[in-house]
């Protein structure tokens, strides 16, 4: 089964961006610690071309490990609650949801959260 990836662009109200980002940030470390098949969860800072800050715009990547995953978080009991407490503080909100057509994981070596002493040497 593919991995599914969600992208959700948000346009939060103005002088909202920090609590957003603060309530988003809280929902990334839940979901990553409760959901088994979340594989990757972020909170990102829009730049423009020249690399500032884009005012009042973030995305959240999310990557889950297949359909099964996806409607785990969909149904986890925390979203309707999130979504209450996003409301006003965002203008717009745009999602994207894709199957991942070429997985980018390295074959070998170890992932950082893999790394302890028993494996040093």
């Amino acid at each position: 089964m593919p991995q599914i990836s969600i992208i959700v662009e948000f346009e939060t109200q103005g002088g909202r961006e920090d609590e957003f980002i603060a309530l988003m940030k809280d929902h990334a470390r839940k979901t990553l610690a409760e959901e088994r098949g979340c594989l990757r969860f972020e909170v990102v800072k829009v730049l423009d071309a020249k690399g500032a800050p884009a005012p009042n715009l973030i995305l959240v990547t999310e990557l889950y490990a297949d359909q099964t995953a996806l409607a785990l978080h969909r149904d986890n009991p925390r979203m309707a609650g999130l979504r209450n407490a996003y409301a006003p503080m965002i203008a717009t909100r745009r999602l994207t949801l894709g199957e991942v057509l070429a997985d980018s994981r390295r074959d070998s070596g170890l992932m950082p959260d893999q790394l302890n002493a028993s494996n040093d040497g």
